[in-house]
């Protein structure tokens, strides 16, 4: 028996989403290949995605206008969620046996939006110290350390995201250290531990800072960093001893493989998490607001053979937007926040448009803020309202990118998530 639903008018200004995020597939997260240069104590992910998408019946969203993310908008378009899975995206779609139509009739259906960066769970709600999770403050470098083993699942603001139309969001550490540790993609649905939420098959990443909160930290305590060149020369420190520690572990490999004698080096967990960034498999998420920074950045990226897959608040992107679309560097960033220390200065409330507009640009509106999660399509508003009194022709569809698409790109999951297309996760909002 199919069942015939219609969304109703919300009460509250910001029209409250119905997000099918617990409808995503089940995916095992993948143990990596042994090519027989691995690290011999690379074991399958430990704390892999326990995710488990709510069973569901076939659900058809129909009389919609539909932002795929990924082409023009369809009006009087339907999407067809089945099996955890998108199944079909058009306008003339039949419901199959035994589904839930919901007409969606003046409303907008969207890809659930996905925060590029977050720090709900590190820093839950009441903020009180106890709560006080996200930057390990002993040191410049940590690279040892995990968002995901100080999420608190209980977070109270989780759910608000979501019902902001939040389907997924990166979890980072704080940025008080020039390497802060890893960051976790998760879903935003109940969870008893961090893996529960855990985005499955997401790519780990590795949050850098330059400017102003590194040496401010530690220049304070009298130690280096203290300035901007402290801050390079610790960074470069590190990469040079993760080179070291990649060579030691192939000197071992080759007097093994060759019938020598050896010991097994010693393991060295920060160091690990460098050398995923040097194999690929941790993605590089930098905060860095100045341009001439963020040229350093990628200057020092370059040394090391690394790639650098998004700058976080990126307040002056705006100045080499050509330069970051030809490195195939995404900027995350806010509308119009901007002034509150010297580095967030010189900002200009066209900075996503003109990121957006370079060749290859890859701009993506976040909000670094429990309050911006709940609201982010109004940020993406503000942002293309800006780019359009610029003389930009900016549209709705091209703006929905900034908070699907383009974030998915950034945290690696968009062959999953991020538009509506057949194959990819059911997380969709109708608005």
């Amino acid at each position: 028996m199919t069942a015939h639903l219609t969304a109703r008018p919300a009460r509250a200004l910001l029209i409250v989403p119905l997000c099918l995020a617990l409808a995503g597939p089940v995916l095992a997260a993948a143990a990596p290949k042994a090519t027989g240069k691995e690290r011999p104590f690379e074991p399958p992910d430990l704390y892999a995605s326990t995710y488990r998408p709510l069973p569901s019946r076939p659900t058809l969203i129909r009389n919609a206008t539909v932002l795929t993310a990924v082409g023009d908008r369809l009006e009087g378009g339907s999407v067809l969620l089945q099996g955890g899975k998108i199944a079909a995206v058009g306008r003339e779609i039949a419901p199959p046996a035994d589904s839930v139509v919901i007409d969606a009739r003046g409303r907008w259906v969207t890809p659930g939006v996905i925060d590029a960066h977050s720090h709900l769970g590190v820093y839950a709600a009441p903020e009180v110290d106890a709560h006080s999770d996200g930057n390990e403050i002993t040191g410049p470098l940590s690279p040892g350390v995990w968002a995901e083993h100080s999420i608190w699942p209980q977070d109270p603001q989780i759910p608000l995201a979501l019902a902001g139309g939040v389907t997924a969001q990166l979890i980072l550490p704080g940025s008080a250290n020039l390497i802060g540790g890893r960051s976790v993609t998760i879903k935003n649905v109940p969870g008893r531990s961090a893996q529960d939420m855990k985005f499955p098959g997401a790519p780990y990443g590795l949050k850098m800072a330059c400017g102003e909160n590194p040496k401010r930290n530690y220049g304070a305590k009298g130690q280096s960093p203290a300035s901007r060149m402290g801050n390079i020369a610790v960074t470069r420190e590190a990469w040079t001893e993760a080179l070291a520690y990649r060579q030691e572990w192939e000197d071992y490999q080759r007097k093994k493989a060759a019938g020598k004698d050896t010991s097994l080096p010693d393991r060295d967990i920060e160091k690990e998490t460098l050398l995923g960034v040097l194999d690929g498999k941790i993605l590089v998420q930098n905060h860095c607001y100045r341009a001439d920074e963020m040229l350093e950045m990628i200057q020092l990226a370059r040394e090391f053979g690394y790639r650098i897959t998004t700058f976080h608040h990126a307040t002056e992107a705006y100045k080499i937007a050509d330069v970051l679309a030809a490195e195939g560097i995404c900027a995350a960033l806010w509308a119009d926040s901007w002034g509150f220390k010297m580095e967030a200065f010189d900002a200009i409330r066209e900075n996503v448009a003109m990121v957006d507009h370079a060749k290859g640009g890859c701009a993506v509106v976040h909000s670094d803020s429990a309050q911006g999660i709940q609201r982010l399509n109004q940020e993406a508003a503000k942002a293309m309202a800006a780019g359009r009194r610029m003389g930009y022709p900016l549209k709705e569809e091209d703006a929905i990118r900034w908070i699907t698409l383009n974030p998915a790109k950034a945290l690696g999951i968009a062959g999953q998530t991020g538009s509506l297309e057949p194959g990819k996760m059911a997380d969709v909002v109708i608005w």
